[in-house]
């Protein structure tokens, strides 16, 4: 598509990222000029996230800014913006305890405040915020609706949790149009290297164990990246100020899906439990019907057919 006058501009913050890099992918290709920021943190391989970037950087209404957020002068950047996607994060539940906090703490709340301190002069349609289903915890509440108690379980979910009320202060005071998106285990393929389907998968191909923490009974609500961006895209059109959840529409038991990957493999899958690790959740469900009814969500891709294609990314990243 040719570039307009009318062209919507964006920010996409974490461009580099799982979610970020296809989001940005899905703008250019429905007309919107995209500006990706990311600092490339070194949390997972830096060839992962230059390969997320590769289709986006042939594109000539993609620009790249290699800087982190803190270290940029933000006003000049966002003046002339019509929507930001903030997806920039300091990733992981387990890695947030400890000495690493400070480093959640500037990239999850810090960085976010300095982002909407940028915004809030000027007349930016939507600011959407990408929260995680981490803020609500260990809740007993399932599915758990957005007006639920937060109770974070781990640091990481304390960070976007502080984040995410940031993003409503600055509605709130300043008018700034935003909309929060609490994503529920999103993966597919470009999925992050730490996170279990990756480690599964790749696991499984190389024929060596998967390693389970805990009995393997916790559930999880899976959801596909493909309906994480259309979610998001579609958080555009939503009232100022509002929060959803963004979930894959079930609720799946681990060892079911370790079964299902070995299946689609062709191959024999051995399992070793090891210990619960600290700030892991037991279970997952989003209520999403909130989503449904506002923005028209509708989870399309199942577990089974999600699985396939991150199968097939999986073998083609490492060449298995």
């Amino acid at each position: 598509m040719k570039m307009t006058a009318m062209m919507s501009k964006t920010i996409v913050t974490g461009v580099a990222g799982f979610i970020g890099s296809q989001l940005a992918q899905m703008l250019l290709k429905s007309g919107f000029e995209v500006t990706g920021i990311d600092s490339f943190e070194d949390y997972y391989p830096t060839w992962i996230k230059e390969r997320n970037l590769l289709n986006l950087k042939q594109d000539h209404n993609f620009k790249l800014i290699h800087a982190n957020l803190l270290a940029l002068d933000l006003k000049p950047l966002v003046q002339d913006m019509d929507y930001i996607f903030h997806q920039a994060a300091q990733s992981g539940v387990r890695d947030s305890f400890g000495h690493s906090f400070a480093l959640y703490v500037s990239n999850n709340v810090v960085a976010t405040q300095k982002l909407l301190e940028a915004v809030k002069d000027t007349r930016i349609k939507k600011f959407v915020f990408a929260s995680s289903s981490s803020v609500y915890g260990n809740t007993p509440f399932m599915p758990v609706k957005e007006d639920s108690i937060l109770m974070p379980y781990s640091p990481y979910g304390v960070t976007k949790m502080a984040a995410e009320q940031l993003v409503k202060v600055y509605h709130r005071n300043f008018g700034v149009p935003t909309v929060s998106l609490r994503y529920f285990t999103v993966y597919g393929p470009g999925q992050r290297p730490d996170m279990a389907f990756h480690k599964f998968i790749k696991a499984v191909l190389e024929n060596r164990k998967i390693e389970v923490y805990g009995d393997g009974s916790q559930t999880r609500d899976f959801t596909f990246i493909t309906d994480i961006v259309k979610a998001t895209m579609l958080a555009i059109h939503a009232p100022d100020g509002m929060v959803f959840n963004i979930g894959g529409g079930t609720r799946v038991g681990l060892m079911d899906v370790i079964k299902t990957i070995g299946e689609q493999a062709g191959r024999k899958v051995d399992v070793v439990f090891a210990p619960v690790q600290k700030g892991d959740v037991k279970d997952t469900s989003a209520d999403v019907q909130l989503a449904q009814e506002v923005l028209g969500y509708r989870p399309e891709v199942t577990l089974e057919e999600g699985l396939k294609h991150e199968l097939q990314y999986i073998k083609g990243l490492y060449s298995l």
